[in-house]
């Protein structure tokens, strides 16, 4: 494998991973840097350890490239590629001290050497590395970990914090070009955790190699990041640094996800102008006219003012102090907005609010409706979104009415079966009912995003067998993971005939 010296370390080109039906990986580029910390953000689910796991090599791609150092690495072996992985759950050697775990890998490790004799002929030939050159390596790896004196500890003596840098000595000890990092810190109390953000930021500084970290904390990933790689259903939803993630979100899950977020729905009204909580804002981004879109205000930028001071006021529903500041909630009409201040405004106080133009961030609406190719029964209903519903065929024909029979009758007098005709349907996002009683509905489903937006939750309910997905704006409080049906009114299903090219 000749490799050569770029500035991107690893390049990965449309990759997918697929497991039966179920896409872990969809259609993901990613470019790292040489020395840089990248950090995979995301829910469990979201694809980011497969992605960990096929640039290891335990899983092989469905499809796509993974390049290391401009070779095309994807078929190549763990053993043969220069990366090191460190797991949540460590495998460390329980009867093995620390030395010997840490050396375990060098022992069986070979090493090219150039040997000459006394003529002058020159052998390369593979040894093992000498017990000095071990002890040398293992030594080194544990200053870098802060265990030196540990040589001869048990690996069951020691606590979580230490059994993890065991095994982070383990893989660095092999001088690997990359350290791939699967939530190490997870079996951590939440101290050590944020004890060990610190020092393994200060060992990347120390190696100098790249990293590649999966976690779905937030805070480690804005702690020890270069670049944010942020996932969800196996597809990557922006990459950036932890500042461009948290000012600059790109839609409203990566807002939601990353960090506190006061989520509204508004319409841009004109040039940087925006409405939001029954008022108009100025606002930095520029979007066409009466474009509907969604608006993220972090709770530390919302300024309280007296009474008529703001652009709009409100009154105060709860105070919670955080320990930093106070948490409160401003019931501005029908909407919620969350505010952190280290100043507490009590409970029953009335506010006004004031937003800075370059704290208001607009993104496009990730959905407006839900649209689904769907085909009609010889029943006359619907069928899409994996469920079946009643509906109004006789839209898909002006001036059409039903026979007695069932057959849809044109204006024109013509007499139709409609049984498996193709057809485009959309559902608006208010027009869903959601139920715990699974069935009543025409579809049931799991809810697996939930976001808050001010005065309504939008949550997304997906369906098991083909995993069609259900957006839905409700003013009810449901928990991700919940089984629910769902239920449509017939005058609320949408349909058009499929035309020829889309079939």
């Amino acid at each position: 494998m000749k490799e050569q010296m770029t500035e991107n370390i690893i390049e990965i080109k449309d990759l997918v991973r697929q497991f039966d039906e179920t896409i872990a990986v969809d259609h993901i580029n990613l470019k790292v840097k040489r020395g840089e910390f990248v950090t995979f953000l995301g829910p469990s689910g979201c694809g980011k350890t497969t992605t960990l796991r096929m640039i290891a090599g335990f899983d092989r791609p469905t499809s796509g490239e993974i390049l290391l150092n401009g070779v095309n690495i994807s078929d190549l072996p763990p053993n043969r590629r220069p990366i090191n992985t460190v797991f949540q759950r460590y495998a460390l050697f329980p009867h093995l001290n620390v030395f010997e775990n840490i050396a375990f890998g060098l022992k069986q490790k070979r090493v090219r050497v150039v040997l000459e004799d006394s003529k002058g002929n020159r052998k390369e030939k593979t040894q093992k590395l000498s017990k000095q050159e071990i002890a040398e390596k293992v030594a080194h790896a544990l200053k870098i970990v802060d265990l030196e004196g540990f040589e001869k500890r048990s690996i069951t003596t020691l606590s979580g914090g230490q059994q993890q840098r065991v095994a982070i000595a383990r893989a660095i000890v092999n001088e690997p070009q990359i350290l791939l990092l699967d939530e190490p810190l997870g079996a951590l109390d939440l101290k050590m955790r944020k004890d060990m953000q610190i020092e393994l930021k200060e060992m990347h500084k120390t190696l100098g190699i790249t990293f590649i970290y999966v976690t779905h904390d937030q805070e480690e990933a804005l702690t020890m990041s270069d670049t944010v790689v942020v996932m969800k259903d196996g597809t990557v939803q922006q990459i950036g640094t932890p500042t461009d993630i948290y000012n600059e979100p790109v839609n409203a899950f990566v807002a939601d996800f990353i960090g506190e977020s006061n989520i509204f729905s508004g319409t841009i009204t004109d040039h940087k102008k925006v409405r939001f909580i029954g008022k108009v804002f100025d606002c930095v981004d520029d979007f066409e006219k009466n474009e509907k879109v969604d608006v993220v205000v972090r709770p530390e930028d919302v300024v309280l003012t007296a009474p008529g001071e703001g652009i709009v006021d409100g009154e105060i529903i709860s105070s919670v102090f955080k320990g930093v500041h106070y948490e409160m909630i401003l019931k501005v009409g029908r909407n919620e907005v969350v505010i952190q201040n280290t100043v507490e405004k009590k409970v029953g106080e009335k506010c006004g609010v004031m937003i800075s133009p370059d704290n208001i961030h607009i993104m496009k609406k990730e959905f407006s409706v839900n649209r689904y190719d769907g085909y009609i029964t010889k029943k006359n209903t619907v069928i899409f979104g994996d469920g079946e519903f009643e509906c109004d065929v006789t839209q898909l024909y002006a001036g059409s009415h039903l026979d007695e029979e069932g057959y849809l009758i044109t204006a024109d007098g013509e007499q139709l079966d409609l049984t498996d005709v193709d057809v485009e349907v959309e559902v608006g996002l208010h027009d869903i009912d959601v139920s715990d009683e699974p069935e009543i509905g025409g579809a049931t489903g799991n809810i697996v995003s939930i976001i808050y937006k001010g005065d309504h939750y939008q949550i997304i309910v997906r369906t098991e067998e083909n995993e069609e997905d259900y957006v839905v704006d409700t003013e009810y409080t449901w928990n991700e993971n919940d089984t629910v049906s769902i239920s449509i009114p017939k005058e609320a299903i949408k349909m058009k005939l499929k035309t020829e090219e889309k079939r």
